[in-house]
């Protein structure tokens, strides 16, 4: 196989991105050679995340937004989380299939990745991926994420702007403020928006959101389309670059970026500290205390506590 050259990154060899990639994905010793490297570069993009619930039309919407986005002259990255089994955390990888259109396009680079039983519904390496796609010179990086919910609000960690797809069965109100989606939106496509419902939803989200103050002072707007027909994708297009120059303007863009900079610190220590804690003793020692449990009836901190035991020594 030839020499990674991490440097053809930068020049868009796709070849080489995959092979970055692969190696992220991989926790590769070579990423840590060539990451620090690259980081410099990937400030510019435009970030974009789109989220909903599955069977929402986020892929065809996503699809149909590249065909915008390379109009305007702009090249663009696409990390499309896929469900991976908790078994074999193999992912279905049916957004790459759906796209294979823009395969022979050098501006346009897709890559699909197992969310790895990830709550948030952003595999844990998607945004180095990012890293990469906007070393490698992308204009806009899309992330496509499974799912909405509780938890997943990862997606503010990684994007400037969040797209949250809906349809018009997603459900009343109070499913609405459930699925916490209040909080992580920039804007609200209805999609499917040809089938009966549409508009009440869209009324119980124009009302919801007029009654809820957000930290930023921002109210998302709600914007309805039919994807597969191409209905109400260019406005959603042009509300996309509209909004993104006004959060540029007002600030909001750099605050939100600095925000993400300060997560991604604290995730990666987490995730530090977890691989230190785990090493392969203590994860026989868990196995030996577990193993002999037979009932619930003493505290769980019992059982933390022996391993525990000695770890801050381990840390300094």
């Amino acid at each position: 196989m030839k020499k990674f050259n991490y440097k053809d990154i930068f020049i868009n060899k796709h070849v080489a991105i995959s092979r970055a990639i692969s190696m992220v994905e991989n926790d590769d010793s070579q990423v840590a050679k060539f990451y620090d490297k690259i980081y410099k570069y990937s400030n510019e993009p435009v970030r974009i995340g789109v989220t909903g619930p599955p069977g929402a039309g986020k892929s065809t919407l996503v699809d149909k937004l590249i065909s915008y986005f390379i109009n305007d002259n702009k090249s663009v990255g696409v990390v499309a989380i896929d469900p991976s089994s908790p078994f074999s955390g193999g992912a279905l990888l049916g957004d790459r299939v759906r796209m294979s259109k823009y395969s022979e396009n050098n501006n346009v680079y897709i890559r699909s990745m197992g969310n790895r039983g990830d709550l948030g519904g952003l595999s844990r390496k998607a945004q180095e991926v990012g890293d990469i796609l906007a070393a490698s010179g992308k204009d806009i990086i899309i992330f496509e994420t499974v799912g909405v919910g509780q938890a997943e609000h990862d997606i503010v960690n990684a994007a400037d702007f969040t797209i949250v797809v809906l349809v018009p069965e997603s459900g009343d109100e109070v499913q609405l403020m459930k699925a916490g989606i209040i909080e992580i939106a920039d804007l609200f496509v209805i999609n499917k928006s040809d089938r009966p419902g549409s508009k009440r939803i869209e009324r119980t989200l124009i009302d919801i959101l007029h009654a809820v103050s957000t930290e930023e002072g921002y109210i998302p707007d709600v914007m309805s389309s039919v994807a597969t027909t191409g209905d109400g994708v260019k406005q959603i297009f042009d509300k996309i670059l509209r909004n993104i120059q006004l959060f540029e303007e007002n600030g909001l863009l750099e605050k939100r970026r600095l925000s993400r900079y300060k997560n991604r610190i604290k995730a990666l220590v987490t995730e530090k500290l977890e691989g230190i804690f785990w090493d392969l003793n203590r994860r026989r020692l868990f196995k030996n205390i577990t193993s002999s449990i037979d009932s619930i009836e003493n505290p769980p901190n019992s059982v933390v506590r022996k391993l525990l035991l000695n770890f801050d020594k381990e840390v300094k």
